[in-house]
């Protein structure tokens, strides 16, 4: 005896799905179960991001000092406070 798959019973050997022995009834065949299998594929899709780069120039006050020099000579002493008619003959004490 074979296993008979499609009607779940053992009949005698050569018996095929289609084929009923004298005291089997024949295999009920229904309408097929469509099973969706969902199958993806990745394509590319370019995204485009655009970014915009603004300088802003911001002046702002940075103090730099100046120191402005001025020179003067004077003369001090007891030459300084001769007056010029005086000083002229004047020599140096020894």
């Amino acid at each position: 005896m074979a296993y008979n798959r499609y009607c779940n019973q053992v009949g005698p050997a050569g018996v095929g799905p289609n084929q009923a022995g004298p005291n089997q009834l024949g295999p009920v065949v229904t309408a097929p179960t469509q099973v969706y299998n969902q199958v993806y594929h990745p394509q590319m899709l370019p995204v485009i991001h655009p970014i915009e780069v603004i300088n802003q120039h911001h002046i702002v006050p940075v103090p730099k000092h100046y120191f402005p020099v001025t020179v003067k000579n004077e003369c001090c002493g007891p030459i300084g406070r001769i007056s010029r008619s005086s000083s002229r003959g004047m020599r140096k004490s020894r």
